[in-house]
């Protein structure tokens, strides 16, 4: 039995939800989200709470994600999502340049990345970006397309990660001798 799916959610005083055949939308104060559910997933509000149910057992996993969804753009559009990202290595360094992020990681010319819509960007030090937005998609794939330009790498450690991240090192061919 999905134990996420059985979960009932409860709706912020300033959140509005509404439900139109298999599209659930979502409104608050920091904007507004829609997810499409499975056929076989039916969304129910009661008052203040909200219930995902499913016909029968057969559809457990979209259960689980359906709920799990829901409760994502609830948060997202009360409080929002943020990640923040590290850059380890001479010369590497974040700047905004408007509408974009130009990363200088090594290579001959320094990356620039458009901010999506919805987005917001900060550079509180040259070495470290913070991406916050209220859709958790968005941020985290944004997030990955930075990270991607230059991954850490195992030996120095140098390039981009997550702030929360553990880079794995590995020894040299000399030390290992």
């Amino acid at each position: 039995m999905s134990r996420i799916g059985n979960r009932v959610l409860t709706i912020p005083e300033n959140v509005t939800v509404s439900v139109d055949d298999q599209t659930v939308n979502v409104k608050g104060p920091k904007g507004e989200l829609s997810t499409k559910i499975d056929r076989n997933i039916t969304v129910s509000i009661e008052g203040n709470e909200l219930k995902v149910e499913r016909k029968n057992d057969k559809y457990k996993q979209f259960h689980g994600t359906a709920n799990a969804n829901i409760n994502n753009m609830l948060i997202g559009v009360t409080e929002g999502f943020s990640k923040t990202l590290d850059m380890v290595g001479v010369g590497y360094r974040f700047t905004l340049k408007g509408n974009k992020l130009a990363i200088a990681a090594g290579f001959s010319h320094p990356m620039e990345m458009e901010i999506p819509a919805g987005l917001t960007v900060e550079v509180p030090t040259n070495t470290q970006v913070i991406i916050k937005g209220f859709d958790k998609y968005l941020v985290g794939e944004f997030a990955a397309n930075v990270r991607k330009t230059r991954k850490p790498e195992p030996y120095k450690g140098k390039g981009i990660r997550y702030s929360d991240e553990r880079v794995i090192r590995k020894v040299g061919k000399k030390a290992a001798k």
